[in-house]
C-alpha cells in the first residue's frame, strides 16, 4: 500500500501524540510509586525493621526499584522514538517544501513552453524563409532568362529555315482592301 507524503506526517503526528500520552501516563504512575514510598518511608522513620519483614520490605524495595528501572528504559526508549520521529516530520516537511517548490518551477516552464517554442520556430523558420526567397528570385531570373533564349532560338530558327511566315496587313493597309459600304 503506498501512502502519500501528506498522509505520512499526520500519521506520524498521530503516533506522536500517542507516545506523548503514553509518557505522561508512566510519568504519573513514577511520580505516584515515588510518593508512596517516600509516605512509606516517611511514615516508619521510627520503625526498627525485623529482619523477616526488611527482607520482604527489600523484596518489595527490589521490586519497585526494577519496575522503575524498567519504566525509566522505556521513558527513553519513547524519547528516543519521539526524537526520531521530530526528525523524520522535519526531513518531511522540508522535503514537501522542495518538491512544491520544484512543482511551481516546472509549472512556469511548461507554461512558458508553448512561447519558448514559437519563439524558436520563428527563428529557425528565419533562413529557410531566406532560402526560399532566394529560390524564387533565382526561378523567376532563370524563368526571364528561359524566355529569352526561346525567343532568340525562336528568331535565329526562323532565320535559318528560311521560313516565312505569312505576314498580315497592318490595319492602315486593310481600310484599303476592304470594300466599305459605299464601295460596295
Amino acid at each position: 500500500m503506498t501512502q502519500t507524503p501528506a498522509s505520512k506526517p499526520a500519521e506520524f503526528q498521530a503516533e506522536v501524540v500517542r507516545l506523548r500520552e503514553e509518557l505522561a501516563m508512566r510519568d504519573q504512575l513514577v511520580q505516584q510509586l515515588s510518593q508512596e514510598l517516600f509516605r512509606l518511608v516517611k511514615g516508619n522513620a521510627d520503625f526498627t525493621p525485623q529482619p523477616e519483614l526488611s527482607e520482604r520490605h527489600q523484596a518489595e524495595i527490589r521490586a519497585l526499584r526494577d519496575q522503575l528501572k524498567g519504566v525509566e528504559q522505556q521513558v527513553d526508549f519513547y524519547q528516543d522514538q519521539l526524537a526520531e520521529r521530530d526528525a523524520e516530520i522535519v526531513n518531511l516537511r522540508q522535503s514537501t517544501k522542495e518538491l512544491g517548490d520544484r512543482t511551481q518551477m516546472l509549472e512556469k516552464v511548461v507554461q512558458e513552453m508553448p512561447r519558448i517554442y514559437k519563439a524558436k520556430f520563428a527563428e529557425r523558420m528565419i533562413p529557410i524563409k531566406e532560402k526560399i526567397a532566394h529560390i524564387q528570385r533565382e526561378n523567376r531570373q532563370l524563368h526571364a532568362e528561359l524566355q529569352s533564349v526561346s525567343y532568340r532560338l525562336a528568331v535565329r530558327n526562323r532565320r535559318i529555315t528560311h521560313l516565312d511566315l505569312p505576314s498580315f496587313p497592318s490595319m492602315g493597309q486593310m481600310k484599303s482592301v476592304l470594300p466599305t459600304a459605299g464601295n460596295a
